[in-house]
């Protein structure tokens, strides 16, 4: 009799343990919040975007994001990244979207360099006549004139650091106008691909999808904004010059495109000598995968604790 006992408070406590690891394994499972990453190496292939001295934007951008992907891996071995492109390739922005939508990625990530055009000089050397033609009375009658000439020079621009771009619009008359003419007044100005692209999609879009997809960017924008606010707040934290986490309601279409969190990381001035040495350095890349992925990792924990304090609800 009291050796069945024994068994029996054997066999309970044993269900015990193994009730208690499942629902840990459960909470752990639940609690997930996320399980794809998709980055996208800005422009790519036709498409070099902007050049400095020695180096296009969509060779660093590459660069960058394939060490990001290592990075990523190594930080969160459970959490899938997917690339929009792995070679010098052009994508239009209607695809690098369409490839985030159906990776259904739980975060979008694009890597951009920035550029800022040269600072004009103008010079006096010395000085002219020019002989002008003038009517006066009904008359013409010769001028003559003393001008300046002028040696024209350009200065790289000083314009340097990091910034993080999102998607948002903040009234509802703005979000439509910027629906309505979405392709208009974009202030980068897309490639003709896209552009057709986009004016096709407009043309023969669902009303009701239409404003899902507008109700969507507007709930992705919460934590788009967070980790925009985060990655720069690491940027400076690492002892770059961040100008800050930036609203972009027009002029970069794909981060409204994909139906997840998203932002854009303008990793430095390439048009900048010292920029642009620093994002072509090992150091430099590296340096800019470490403070994306500890930004990343902190907006992770973020949403974990969020969910297990609402309970794993969504």
């Amino acid at each position: 009799m009291k050796q069945n006992r024994l068994i029996l408070a054997f066999r309970l406590g044993l269900m015990a343990i193994i009730c208690a690891v499942s629902m840990t394994g459960y909470a752990q499972k639940t609690v997930k919040t996320l399980k794809r990453i998709v980055i996208d190496p800005g422009h790519g292939g036709t498409d070099p975007g902007a050049y400095g001295k020695f180096s296009s934007e969509a060779a660093v951008s590459l660069a960058i994001s394939q060490k990001l992907e290592e990075y990523f891996h190594n930080a969160m071995p459970d959490v899938e990244v997917v690339l929009t492109r792995r070679t010098d390739i052009f994508n239009t922005v209607v695809e690098k979207a369409q490839i985030a939508n159906q990776a259904k990625g739980d975060l979008f990530i694009c890597i951009h360099t920035n550029s800022a055009d040269p600072k004009k000089n103008r010079e006096i050397i010395g000085y002219t006549n020019k002989t002008y033609t003038v009517k006066k009375g009904g008359k013409k009658r010769k001028v003559t004139r003393r001008v300046p000439q002028y040696k024209v020079s350009y200065t790289p621009s000083t314009a340097r650091g990091t910034e993080t771009f999102i998607y948002g619009v903040g009234k509802s008359e703005e979000r439509k106008e910027v629906a309505d003419n979405m392709v208009d007044e974009v202030v980068e100005k897309l490639d003709s691909v896209s552009e057709r692209q986009i004016k096709e999609l407009n043309k023969n879009a669902d009303p009701t999808r239409s404003m899902m997809a507008s109700l969507l960017t507007q709930q992705y924008f919460q934590r788009a904004a967070s980790l925009a606010l985060t990655i720069e707040e690491e940027f400076k934290n690492a002892g770059r010059i961040s100008r800050e986490a930036k609203q972009r309601p027009k002029g970069i279409w794909v981060l409204q495109a994909v139906a997840m969190p998203a932002v854009l990381v303008e990793t430095g001035f390439i048009s900048n000598p010292e920029d642009e040495e620093y994002l072509n350095s090992e150091d430099g890349q590296e340096q800019i995968c470490e403070v994306i992925t500890k930004a990343v990792l902190r907006y992770k924990k973020s949403l974990e604790t969020q969910k297990k304090e609402n309970g794993n609800k969504p």
